[in-house]
């Protein structure tokens, strides 16, 4: 399992950015883009948000969560269901603080706004207890070989291996 986890990390290192999806109280699924984060101790990924952040709710009512990745350039995609739970521990914090936070968290009058002391700033860590994961492991021209022949044969293309881990 150790070595379908590092796979995992390093496909999921490679993308910007998970579809994160939670449960509102009415039991309704809601997703949106969250930027991945470095790895830290605490969770086996984190993510940053505001503390107004609609999502905080959700979790609180249902840690349940859902990620999605997709890499168009190569078709792999990835699913990764856990616990979600928040975070304000100012450690962590700064060890995950990176520069373009300043993006979503704008001065706003405290001096400690844009930067790894804002108190805005609230992470959420996620727990995997399982993924799914297509890693393609042909060269370019050979996925668009099985695609077309797919299309053409009616058959299914053979353009990666399916993965899973389970905790």
């Amino acid at each position: 399992m150790r070595a379908e986890l590092d796979k995992l990390y390093t496909m999921i290192d490679d993308l910007a950015v998970a579809m994160l999806t939670t449960r509102r109280a009415d039991g309704h699924l809601v997703s949106r883009a969250m930027a991945n984060q470095k790895r830290a101790p605490g969770a086996d990924l984190w993510f940053v948000t505001s503390e107004a952040s609609a999502k905080l709710e959700e979790i609180g009512h249902d840690p349940h969560v859902n990620l999605g990745y997709y890499k168009d350039r190569t078709s792999e995609w990835i699913s990764v269901s856990g616990l979600a739970r928040i975070s304000r521990d100012r450690d962590i914090i700064r060890a995950l603080y990176a520069p373009d936070w300043k993006l979503w968290f704008p001065v706003e009058g405290d001096p400690r706004h844009g930067t790894a002391e804002d108190p805005r700033m609230v992470l959420i860590g996620v727990e995997i207890h399982s993924a799914v994961f297509l890693e393609v492991n042909k060269p370019q021209p050979v996925v668009l070989y099985e695609l077309v022949k797919g299309w053409v044969t009616g058959t299914e293309p053979e353009i990666g291996e399916m993965r899973s881990i389970r905790k």
